[in-house]
């Protein structure tokens, strides 16, 4: 009778290609290859791996648990996983550069679809003018139910801190195009964040390119909050979700659906839609609904 191999279970805390970090429940961090050529580990994983070393240094994943939730994004070639298990998304846009609407839309977007809570981080407040435009594009996102924290993380430091608590329990994965201030936040929360990137860019041989990637950084000793950080993106596909259930994960259009005269109605040119009679209104903002038209659009395009 075949001797069956009692698994460890661990956490992936940083990845590279096949190679990961696994961290075990006692702390340890354990370099894990995964067998295959293909491997759909991401951050946040609880794993079941063994050991491959007699020093208990290396080890081979050989299966995921269950996920509460996966948070990706894809497009036409290819799909990206940022992290799973997470409690929260916190979307980082800053007052300097203006930020992308389409961008914000699609990030929350894709947390409704994963069933993950999303809160609005608003960094460079002390830019009074920029931010005071930025408030204002972000006041339908407040109606929608969107939390929004705002905070000047290099003037500001103590106050984000404060501004922050919402982070101190649960896992919170952190998503913004460059600029916003993702390493300021980064640093702030997690001093020795940069050695902790060494050490892991050293431990999977990857040097530099380790930094766009996902990691996940424990922001108490007790382990009961976790900060992830991941690549700044330009683009990011919904690719994932079902033209169908695009306009009920919109919430300004969410609470409009269901009237409309037509059942299949698209919200674009019917009569007797109520989505655009919102929209005339004043309850759906015009840019709301172009994004919407566009992502329409995307996600019946034929793929080729």
């Amino acid at each position: 009778m075949p001797q069956t191999i009692e698994l460890d279970i661990g956490r992936v805390i940083a990845g590279h290609g096949r190679h990961y970090i696994v961290e075990t429940p006692e702390g340890r961090e354990v370099q894990c290859s995964t067998r295959g050529k293909k491997s759909d580990c991401v951050v946040g994983d609880r794993v079941r791996w063994q050991v491959t070393d007699s020093r208990g240094h290396e080890g081979v994943i050989e299966a995921i648990e269950p996920r509460r939730n996966l948070f990706y994004r894809q497009d036409e070639w290819k799909t990206k996983s940022f992290a799973a298990n997470l409690d929260r998304l916190l979307v980082m846009v800053a007052a300097e550069p203006v930020f992308s609407e389409s961008q914000l839309t699609r990030a929350l977007i894709a947390a409704a679809h994963a069933g993950i809570p999303a809160h609005i981080l608003l960094n460079k407040t002390d830019l009074s003018e920029a931010a005071a435009a930025a408030r204002a594009r972000l006041a339908p996102y407040a109606a929608m139910g969107h939390p929004i924290i705002e905070v000047a993380l290099k003037t500001r430091p103590d106050e984000a801190r404060e501004r922050l608590a919402a982070l101190s329990i649960g896992a919170t994965l952190v998503l913004g195009p460059s600029g916003t201030g993702k390493s300021t936040l980064v640093n702030l929360l997690v001093p020795d964040a940069a050695a902790q990137v060494g050490e892991i860019s050293t431990a999977l041989n990857s040097g530099r390119h380790t930094t766009t990637h996902t990691r996940w950084y424990w922001l108490d000793k007790a382990h009961e909050a976790a900060l992830i950080d991941s690549p700044g993106f330009q683009e990011f596909g919904l690719r994932q979700v079902p033209v169908a259930d695009l306009a009920a994960l919109m919430p300004d259009f969410a609470r409009h659906l269901g009237a409309c005269r037509f059942a299949n109605c698209s919200h674009d040119h019917e009569p007797g839609c109520q989505v655009l009679a919102a929209l005339d209104r004043g309850e759906i903002t015009d840019i709301r609904h172009r994004i919407y038209l566009d992502l329409r659009d995307e996600l019946t395009r034929t793929r080729w």
